[in-house]
């Protein structure tokens, strides 16, 4: 029999009066706050504290927006000397000092191939609609309409880029979504839709791809783009092997096809390199936001010159011109660079799943660790199902136990993925080795739940 979940949750949970009133007042659509009962008042590094006076680890980090942790000295710098000097707060597309040293520290960090000869559009100050301008500029610069997307995405939650996306339950009680999307099989080492796995698998998604474009009876006409996430992360953090991704690129070039990586969550050094898509993506149009406002709300695309060709206000957004985002994001960007934090991500996350593959050796729950720098997910399953494969079937009530666990011992994970059965870890870049043992000591604590 299944052990049941920690009977106990954080203080805050039955004592706090701002816990009550969110809950009294905000809407049922909250997710977050359902599943961590926290009332947080500060944050330093990569640790924040609640008002029952209890520090966590802050392995959720404004969803991987928190690049360099909570309060960092150089954004803080950055956000004190720009209201220091009379900023305007918002500036539509007006440029200012600090937007042209943004960009200026963006190019400077960019894939070669963007920043030889890019553009940039700033975007409303949220991934979905970045995507969203991605999308539209694929069309324009085309003349073609259709979408290919991948199982397991995501890519926001508007209409537009659910029909992207590739959860079901968001899309369910909506009807109709944008149309000319076509979704294809996304490599998983774990639930390959081949039921082969590794390279091999990656390789017949792929050639779902070709087929897609090259036989014309496939049923889909030439479409205008290819997105994928290099890394998909609410999937339930699934690396795509370079392998693929190269392919992608080679196909989608060959036949004249726009590739857009999003790299909202995988951007700035999250998965080991300063850009997912180093690993062979190269893409047209590079999708980008959380980390890259230093933890404040900014989004952009930037894109090869020769797709450049839409009208004056062709996308456009009231925030898009948000000046203190811009501050911290220059900050941020200037600062991952110059630190390396890509690369010290890189050796921490290897660290961090080493020792959690380590602890969960033996544990039939835990089918899968898997991940890119400090981007990492445990599937959780029920050794006792088995799909058509023979694969353990994904357990989300294991997965939120596992959660539960370790929040109670001070480290605050998150979970996605089928079944929602994926715990995910992604901390701040910061994060030390000492802060990687105490995490790991948390999950295997935490693995009797």
């Amino acid at each position: 029999m299944r052990r049941p979940g920690p009977s106990t949750t954080p203080a805050t949970a039955t004592a706090d009066p701002l816990l009550a009133r969110q809950t009294a007042r905000e809407s049922a659509a909250r997710t977050y706050s359902r599943r961590l009962p926290l009332a947080l008042v500060h944050g330093a590094g990569v640790e924040v504290r609640d008002s029952a006076g209890r520090t966590y680890i802050d392995c959720l980090a404004g969803a991987g927006a928190l690049a360099l942790g909570h309060h960092h000295p150089v954004v803080v710098d950055a956000l004190q000397s720009a209201l220091a000097d009379g900023v305007p707060l918002t500036t539509l597309d007006l440029t200012t000092p600090l937007k042209d040293a943004f960009v200026e520290e963006l190019f400077a960090a960019l894939p070669a191939s963007l920043a030889a000869a890019g553009r940039i559009q700033f975007c409303g100050p949220t991934g979905a609609d970045a995507v969203e301008a991605a999308v539209k500029l694929a069309r324009t610069a085309t003349g073609r309409g259709g979408i290919v997307s991948f199982g397991g995405a995501y890519h926001g939650m508007t209409h537009g880029t659910l029909a992207l996306s590739g959860a079901h339950a968001p899309k369910t009680p909506l009807g109709t979504l944008a149309d000319d999307v076509q979704h294809l099989p996304f490599p998983t080492a774990l639930r390959c839709p081949f039921g082969v796995g590794g390279e091999a698998g990656a390789a017949l998604c792929a050639r779902t791809l070709r087929w897609l474009l090259e036989d014309d009876h496939s049923g889909t006409p030439k479409p205008a783009a290819v997105i994928l996430e290099p890394v998909q992360g609410e999937g339930g953090v699934q690396p795509a092997p370079t392998s693929f991704l190269r392919e992608v690129r080679a196909l989608t070039r060959a036949h004249g096809v726009v590739l857009i990586a999003d790299e909202v969550q995988t951007g700035l050094g999250r998965t080991g390199r300063l850009w997912a898509s180093d690993r062979g993506l190269d893409p047209d149009i590079l999708v980008l936001s959380k980390a890259i406002g230093g933890g404040l709300p900014l989004a952009v695309i930037v894109y090869r010159e020769e797709l450049d060709v839409w009208a004056p206000g062709a996308h456009a957004g009231t925030f898009r011109g948000n000046q203190l985002a811009m501050a911290a994001g220059a900050a941020t960007i200037r600062h991952v660079a110059a630190e390396r934090l890509d690369v010290q991500a890189d050796r921490v996350g290897s660290a961090l799943m080493d020792g959690l593959r380590s602890a969960a050796a033996g544990c039939e729950a835990v089918a899968d660790v898997r991940g890119r720098g400090l981007m990492i997910g445990i599937e959780l399953v029920d050794p006792a199902r088995t799909d058509a494969d023979g694969v353990p079937v994904p357990d989300g009530e294991r997965a939120s136990a596992l959660q539960q666990a370790m929040l109670e011992r001070g480290v605050i994970v998150e979970v996605g993925g089928r079944g929602a059965a994926t715990v995910r870890l992604l901390p701040p870049l910061i994060l030390e080795a000492a802060h990687a043992e105490r995490i790991v000591d948390a999950f295997a604590a935490s693995l009797p739940a």
